[in-house]
Formats: C-alpha cells, sequence, structure tokens
C-alpha cells in the first residue's frame, strides 16, 4: 500500500509551480513581442506620410528599432485616443485638435512641441490649363467650371478649416459652399484631384509635392488663414520608452531633411 502524506505532496506542488513560473518568466524574456521590443505607434496626419515614412525607417535603420504609423484626419486620431486607442505618439495638423487631446488628457503637455509649419495651395491635374489669382474677390467657383472643389471636412480636418477660413477671407466662400466635396482626410481631397474627379482642390503644400499627377495652381496667402502648426507630443498612456527616444530625434537636426525635402518649414530642432 502506498501512502501519500499530504505535506509532503503540497510540498512538492509548491516547488513545481515555482520552477514553471520561473521557466515561463524566462521564456518571456526571449519571444517575440516581448515589452522592450513592442512597436513605437505614431498616429499622424495625413499629410504627414510621405515625410514621416522615410523619416522613420531611416531611423528603424539606425536604431534596430520598430516604428508603425497610423495616418488619418487630426479629428479622427484625438478621438481615437480618447476612446483608448494605443499609441506612443500624436502628431497633429493644427493646434485644435492637440488641445483636444491635452484637455481629454490622452497626451503629456510636458512633451508638447509645436515641430513644423506648412501652407496651403490649390491643386488642378497635372495637364490643366487653369489660371486663378488668390487675391481678394476671386471668383473660384468659376474656374471650377461646374466640377467640385475638393477639400478635407471644413468642420473637423485641419486643411478643410484652413481652407474655408481662406476662402472666407478671399470672399470666396459663398460661392463655393454648394460645391465642395468634402474628404475625411487631406490625402483623399488630394486623390479627387489627381483622379480628375474634382478640377480643384485645396491642399498642403507638402501634399502636392508629394503626388505627380497635380500641379500647384496657386499658393493662399499667408494672412488668409490661421498659421498652419504641426505639434507633436507623447501620449500619455505610452508605456514605449523607446518612444522618447525617437521624439527627441524627430524634433533633432538628423530628422530636419525629410520635412524639408516634402516642403514643411521645420519650426525648432534640439541638439
Amino acid at each position: 500500500m502506498i501512502v501519500i502524506h499530504a505535506a509532503s505532496t503540497r510540498r512538492s506542488w509548491l516547488a513545481g509551480l515555482l520552477g514553471f513560473s520561473l521557466s515561463l518568466a524566462s521564456f518571456a524574456t526571449t519571444i517575440p513581442g516581448r515589452a522592450a521590443d513592442l512597436p513605437i505607434v505614431i498616429f499622424a496626419a495625413a499629410s504627414l506620410k510621405n515625410a514621416l515614412d522615410e523619416a522613420t525607417a531611416a531611423w528603424g535603420k539606425e536604431t534596430g528599432k520598430t516604428v508603425k504609423v497610423s495616418y488619418a484626419g487630426s479629428n479622427a486620431l484625438a478621438k481615437q485616443l480618447e476612446s483608448g486607442a494605443p499609441a506612443d505618439i500624436f502628431w497633429s495638423a493644427d493646434q485644435a485638435w492637440m488641445d483636444y487631446a491635452q484637455k481629454s488628457s490622452t497626451i503629456r503637455p510636458d512633451t508638447r512641441t509645436d515641430l513644423l509649419r506648412n501652407a496651403i495651395v490649390l491643386v488642378a491635374a497635372k495637364d490643366s490649363t487653369t489660371a486663378i489669382d488668390l487675391k481678394p474677390g476671386v471668383d473660384v467657383a468659376k474656374a471650377l467650371g461646374g466640377g467640385r472643389l475638393a477639400m478635407g471636412n471644413v468642420d473637423a480636418v485641419p486643411a478643410g478649416k484652413y481652407g474655408k477660413a481662406a476662402l472666407t477671407h478671399l470672399g470666396a466662400w459663398e460661392g463655393v459652399k454648394d460645391k465642395v466635396a468634402q474628404a475625411e482626410n487631406v490625402r483623399a481631397a488630394l486623390l479627387l484631384v489627381s483622379r480628375g474627379e474634382a478640377p480643384l482642390g485645396i491642399v498642403y503644400a507638402s501634399d502636392a509635392v508629394s503626388e505627380p499627377g497635380v500641379k500647384v495652381v496657386a499658393t493662399f496667402p499667408a494672412d488668409s488663414h490661421p498659421p498652419i502648426v504641426y505639434p507633436i507630443a507623447r501620449t500619455k498612456d505610452s508605456a514605449n520608452e523607446d518612444s522618447v527616444a525617437l521624439l527627441k530625434w524627430l524634433q533633432s537636426p538628423a530628422a530636419r531633411p525629410f520635412f524639408e525635402k516634402q516642403g514643411f518649414t521645420v519650426m525648432s530642432a534640439t541638439k
């Protein structure tokens, strides 16, 4: 007859459990996807795509780190953060949506920096013969020739808000407000023009540089709209310490050429 002593069995069970836990912990440090190797996630305005893709690829090659970027309208990204979407860095195309993120406590205010400036331009398909002078009293509706003006949503998307402000300043908004094709972000508006689905569009100067299918017809006067500033910040819930280094690098002279190449003006840089 075999006699099993309860105390001995309990000690054996505890020893086995401890050994399993230590093995699991050791395994967790070697499997892909552990916390230290998780990609840095950036929520960035759609207009940053070309420049930021090149910049993060260069930083990743230099450091061996992985960066994933989700592009959309700043309004959509700010609301996703508020809803709990995971990201390490938020880069907005205007102050208003960064302010929104700050008020909803989804960013770290002490990391917030105004980094880039941009301009808005009127674009047409590359083979268009449209000529227009963006001065007070301009008749943009006439230039559309029965077509629509592509631009970001004028109530939410930064490029759309800037565009409406500029048209209002020039006295052209009333003539085109019923002829506007509003897109979910500035890149979608750009696509409408490059595909020939809209004869004219309002996009950032940096977008025009990135799309060979369009040409700049005119640049809106700087005083016709609020300054176009791109603030960047680390999110409140970011647990990826690599994002600290990336945020610093994006503000450094090393990153400047990637943004200037696409038509942005770099406002500041750290050493």
